[in-house]
């Protein structure tokens, strides 16, 4: 029969372990989504696009159509809509499009846009060179914005076979109301 230190002793140690476990759980809870975004970044998994300085000098040959999506998360009234809807481009070739914000709402209203490419297996080859969506946008009552997007398709796409079907890519951005100074 066990005495009653090592009962005690037991569970103390059981005691230490179970808080250690939840301590760990918490901390990779508020850890996952930079660690996840990090590795979508590196990666291009689950769309995500890429950023650069500048396009090759290279073009590719077989033309890409990219189409443009826009979202307002519901808490947030604001309306964004794309200025051209597509644009067709040479893999290389880089490209500047424009996107509209209104603030509808009666008071100033932060927001930040979020991105995505679909299909998932063109994130790796969308280049970005300047966007909106790397930074907050503050927008005063009624006010009106043109946001600019600058991109390229990285001219390794063409070498790529699992790429070789990649006729159309779609470029969507979502913007979610951003926490709101106290004033």
């Amino acid at each position: 029969m066990p005495s009653a230190d090592s009962t005690h002793s037991r569970n103390h140690s059981l005691a230490l372990s179970l808080v250690a476990l939840v301590a760990g759980m918490v901390m990779l809870s508020f850890a996952s989504v930079p660690l996840y975004r990090m590795f979508c970044q590196v990666t291009g998994y689950g769309g995500t696009t890429n950023r650069a300085d500048s396009a090759p000098k290279v073009l590719g040959v077989h033309p890409i159509t990219i189409d443009f999506n826009t979202d307002v998360d519901a808490s947030l009234p604001w309306s964004f809509t794309p200025l051209q809807h597509a644009v067709t481009l040479k893999p290389g070739e880089q490209k500047l499009v424009f996107f509209s914000a209104v603030n509808e709402a009666s008071v100033p209203l932060s927001g930040t846009a979020v991105f995505n490419v679909t299909p998932n297996k063109a994130g790796p080859y969308f280049m970005k060179t300047e966007c909106f969506c790397f930074t907050e946008q503050r927008l005063e009552a009624g006010q009106k914005v043109t946001m600019p997007v600058s991109f390229f398709i990285d001219p390794e796409i063409e070498n790529d076979p699992d790429m070789a079907d990649m006729h159309n890519i779609t470029l969507s951005y979502t913007f979610f109301k951003t926490k709101q100074p106290k004033e």
